[in-house]
């Protein structure tokens, strides 16, 4: 698997029928990528489009095995390759690609677009509509993670949850397995940080449920956790305990004249008995029922739509970045489906070594 001095790539797509899996693009940047992948010229009457090198990086496990990267500070870089059209509908879809970032990043991102329809790849940029977009982002100190986000209905949607990206200068693989049964997984280096199902980890839809704004907490509902002890007493002389007392130590000064400065006190200090006003200790609430919550009902503007994460015409993987210094190498990008939700092969033809943990991962054949 190659790497590079700014951002190098390999990428993977999948699908899978139940027998087997359909490797839908795949690209270990070989002799002949550049007839697959066209540069986009978006940015560049501004002179702000990037170049991309072909290199393997400043270092490698070979140095034949390259990837694309970028090449210049303060750039726009915009690339795409164009795959036989598929639909991820019944199937489970898998994208998956390494990347890295050769230099300490500053701001830049490091992620990848799949795009639905016919796309002018020459004017491929930033504003142009895509379907899936995944991959980590990193900018200063406050952003840090994986973007997973789906575009339905004209807007874009990101995952609520958290899933840190990595930040050192080696090459990691992230991957993004999205199934028919409307569940996920994110991967990174082929571990699995996050999953869960798509329909409570984006507000993509209206929730199922909500809570009933009507509700109205009973006046008898006791929802004091705790309550004075009605068996505890004050204890006597309690109240006639001082607050201060007059400091033992404290000595009248030797020039101190009564006559002229009035009669010496010696200074108080805090009377360690002093507990301050006398409360009864707390206890258990024998009737405590918990903090009151107003109870969920069906939302009435949910309608589901069990195709919302379903992508009739998938055809263009695409990276469209902005970086302030440059830093990401590309080596390998996969893009495989399984056409069977439990389908136990999750192969993708990247680096042996890889596919084996991912194999073993997810108890694949």
């Amino acid at each position: 698997m190659a790497t590079s001095p700014n951002l190098i790539v390999a990428i993977v797509f999948a699908l899978l029928t139940v027998a087997s899996s359909h490797v839908y693009f795949e690209e270990r940047f070989e002799d002949g990528w550049e007839d697959r992948w066209v540069v986009s010229d978006w940015k560049k009457e501004e002179n702000l489009a990037g170049q991309w090198n072909y290199t393997s990086g400043k270092w490698s496990g070979d140095p034949n095995d390259k990837g694309i990267q970028t090449s210049e500070d303060y750039k726009f870089y915009a690339i795409s390759a164009e795959f036989p059209e598929f639909s991820n509908k019944d199937k489970t879809l898998v994208f998956q690609f390494s990347v890295k970032h050769e230099q300490k990043l500053d701001c830049g991102g490091g992620y990848m677009k799949l795009l639905s329809g016919e796309v002018d790849q020459k004017k491929f940029g930033g504003d142009t509509p895509y379907s899936i977009m995944f991959g980590p982002d990193i900018c200063g100190y406050s952003t840090k993670k994986v973007h997973a986000i789906f575009s339905y209905q004209g807007s874009n949607h990101l995952i609520k949850k958290d899933v840190p990206c990595e930040t050192d200068q080696l090459t990691h693989v992230y991957t993004f397995v999205l199934r028919p049964d409307a569940t996920y997984s994110i991967l990174i280096d082929n571990v699995e940080k996050q999953s869960g199902s798509l329909y409570s980890d984006w507000d993509i839809l209206p929730p199922k449920q909500i809570k009933d704004a009507k509700a109205k907490k009973p006046e008898a509902w006791d929802d004091k956790e705790h309550i004075p002890d009605p068996e505890d007493k004050k204890p006597e002389g309690y109240d006639d305990i001082p607050k201060e007392l007059p400091d033992p130590d404290a000595k009248k000064p030797e020039d101190w004249d009564d006559e002229e400065d009035g009669e010496w006190t010696p200074p108080t200090i805090a009377n360690p008995e002093y507990k301050g006003p006398w409360k009864p200790k707390q206890i258990k609430n024998p009737n405590y029922k918990g903090k009151w919550k107003a109870p969920m009902i069906d939302n009435p503007d949910f309608k589901d739509d069990p195709d919302f994460f379903v992508y009739p015409h998938l055809k263009y993987v695409g990276i469209e970045l902005w970086q302030v210094i440059i830093s990401i190498v590309y080596p390998v990008l996969f893009l495989n489906y399984y056409s069977h939700p439990n389908q136990a092969s999750y192969k993708m033809h990247a680096p042996g070594e890889i596919w084996d943990h991912v194999r073993q991962y997810f108890g694949l054949r």
